[in-house]
C-alpha cells in the first residue's frame, strides 16, 4: 500500500519541523475519528483545543500528529496547525493530476457529491475521491483535500457557505476544472438580504476554476442569467442543465415512478437513457448536473448511468428504511440532517407518491431563515395538504404558526423537541405506513429516525 503522506513530504508542505521518522495513511482533526496509521492535526478552536487530545490520538492508533506545542511521540511541529492543514490541502492538490469537480448550492449538494463519486468511480474503480459526510466548510475542505491520494484519477469536493467570501477562499484551495451549482433557494438567509445575494455568494465557486474549466448552472432556475454572469469571467464552458426547453443538459423525457424515474437526456456531444433510482424531481435535476460533469472530465456516460440507477439514500439525506412492527413493517424516510424551504417542499411532493396506508410526516423547524421564518413555515401548509399527509408532528418554536395554520386540515401536533415527537409516534403508525422525518439537523431528528428504525415504537390498532 503507498502511503498518503511521508513525515518529510508533510513537514515540507506545511512548513514545519519533524520529529521522527513515520507515514500516514489517513488525516483527521478529531481524535475519535482517528484510526491505525493515521495523522491528528491538533485544531485549536473556539470551544476547545486539539492538544488536549493528542494522547488519545495516539492511543487510537496514530502515527503522527501535528502539533504548535511540545509533546512526546512522532509530530511535525508548526506555529499553526489551522495554517498547517491548509497547507496540506493545497500541498495535496498541487501534486494530484486528477480531475477536480467542486459542487456547490443551497440544496442537493452532498447527495450530488455522492452520487457523482459513484459515478467516476464506476469509470474507474478506485481512482476517485470525494470529501466525506458534509465537510463543506473552512475545515472540512481542506482536510478532505489533505485525504486524496496522489495517484486519484478523479476528486469531488463539496464546498458549503453561509456568508458571503467562504466560498470564493474554498474554491480557490480546491481549484476545479469543473464547478456545479446544484439549485438556489432561501437556505441560510438569516445572513442575506436577498435570494439574489445568496445566488451571488454561491457563484463564488466559479472563481476558483481552472483555465478552461466547465461551469455547470441550473437552467430552470430564475437566477441562471445571473449564475452566468458570475461564471462568464473564469470559465471556458458554460452548461446548464434542466427541464426546460433550450438548456444543454435536458430531460426530454422523463418517466417517473414511486422509487425513482426512467429518464431521455440530450447531452451536448449526445444522449443517455438511463433509470435514477431515488424519487424525486429534485432527483431528476440532480442527475442532469452529475452527467455534465461526468461528461466534462471525460468520464464513462453509460457507467455513470447504471451507477444512478443503483443509488441509494444517504442516512440523513433521503435513507429508505423498515420501521419493525407487530404484525409487519412501515416505511421510514430519513431527511433529516437538513431542511430549507425548497428541500421541504421537494420531500414532501416524494411522500405524496408514496404507496401507503398512511402518511406521516415528522418536521423540525427551519434554522437560519431570519425575519421571513414565520413566512416561510407558514409556507409548508399547502405542500402538507398536497402530500396528503394524515398525521403530522411539528417539532420546534419556529413549527408554532404552521401548526395554527394546519389545525382544521390536517391532524397536527406541535411539540418542542425530538424527543416529545417520539412519544407522539406512540399507537400512530401500522403496518403499510410511510413517516417521513426531516428537519434542520439542530433539532436532532437523527434521534428519532435511530428509536424507529430500532422498533422502538408501540405499533397501532
Amino acid at each position: 500500500m503507498i502511503a498518503l503522506w511521508t513525515s518529510s513530504e508533510i513537514a515540507r508542505a506545511v512548513g514545519g519541523e519533524a520529529h521522527g521518522d513515520f507515514t500516514v495513511n489517513g488525516v483527521a482533526f478529531d481524535s475519535r475519528e482517528v484510526g491505525e496509521g493515521d495523522l491528528f492535526i491538533a485544531l485549536k478552536g473556539e470551544a476547545t483545543d486539539g492538544h488536549k487530545f493528542v494522547e488519545g490520538a495516539y492511543a487510537n492508533g496514530a502515527a503522527g500528529v501535528i502539533i504548535s506545542e511540545e509533546v512526546e511521540g512522532p509530530h511535525i511541529r508548526v506555529a499553526d496547525t489551522m495554517d498547517a492543514l491548509n497547507a496540506l490541502g493545497a500541498a495535496s492538490r498541487g501534486r494530484t493530476e486528477a480531475r477536480i469537480v467542486g459542487v456547490t448550492g443551497s440544496v442537493g449538494k452532498t447527495g450530488t457529491k455522492e452520487a457523482l463519486f459513484q459515478c467516476l468511480d464506476r469509470t474507474l474503480p478506485g481512482g476517485a475521491h470525494r470529501s466525506v459526510k458534509s465537510y463543506n466548510n473552512h475545515t472540512g475542505v481542506p482536510l478532505s483535500l489533505a485525504r486524496m491520494p496522489a495517484y486519484c484519477d478523479y476528486g469531488v469536493f463539496e464546498m458549503g457557505m453561509n456568508h458571503a467570501g467562504e466560498l470564493a477562499a474554498l474554491t480557490r484551495l480546491v481549484r476545479p476544472h469543473v464547478a456545479i451549482v446544484t439549485a438556489i433557494a432561501p437556505a441560510h438567509s438569516e445572513f442575506f438580504e436577498s435570494e439574489a445575494a445568496i445566488a451571488d455568494a454561491k457563484g463564488e465557486i466559479f472563481q476558483g476554476l481552472e483555465p478552461g474549466g466547465t461551469a455547470i448552472v441550473p437552467f430552470d432556475s430564475p437566477h441562471r442569467d445571473r449564475l452566468i454572469a458570475a461564471a462568464e469571467p473564469h470559465a471556458g464552458t458554460i452548461w446548464t442543465f434542466g427541464l426546460g426547453e433550450g438548456a444543454d443538459i435536458r430531460a426530454r423525457e422523463v418517466a417517473r415512478e414511486r422509487t425513482g424515474a426512467l429518464v431521455t437526456a440530450e447531452l451536448p456531444e449526445g444522449e443517455l437513457t438511463f433509470t435514477i433510482g431515488l424519487p424525486g424531481e429534485h432527483w431528476v435535476s440532480n442527475a442532469l448536473a452529475i452527467l455534465g460533469a461526468v461528461e466534462a472530465v471525460g468520464g464513462d456516460l453509460a457507467q455513470a448511468g447504471l451507477a444512478l440507477a443503483e443509488m441509494a439514500g444517504l442516512p440523513g439525506r433521503g435513507e429508505r428504511r423498515p420501521i419493525p412492527l407487530d404484525g409487519g413493517e412501515a416505511l421510514l424516510v430519513d431527511e433529516s440532517y437538513n431542511a430549507n424551504p425548497t428541500s421541504m417542499r421537494a420531500t414532501l411532493a416524494t411522500l405524496a407518491q408514496e404507496d401507503a396506508g398512511r402518511r406521516i410526516a415528522v418536521l423540525g423547524a427551519m434554522k437560519e431563515l431570519g425575519e421571513q421564518s414565520d413566512d416561510f413555515h407558514l409556507g409548508l401548509a399547502e405542500p402538507i395538504r398536497e402530500a396528503k399527509v394524515d398525521y403530522a408532528v411539528l417539532v420546534g418554536d419556529e413549527m408554532k404558526v404552521l401548526a395554527g395554520a394546519l389545525h382544521n386540515w390536517v391532524e397536527c401536533v406541535h411539540v418542542p423537541d425530538a424527543a416529545a415527537a417520539l412519544e407522539s409516534l406512540e399507537g400512530r403508525i401500522g403496518p403499510g405506513d410511510a413517516v417521513l422525518v426531516k428537519g434542520s439537523n439542530a433539532m436532532g431528528l437523527a434521534a428519532v429516525v435511530d428509536a424507529l428504525a430500532a422498533g422502538k415504537i408501540t405499533c397501532s390498532n
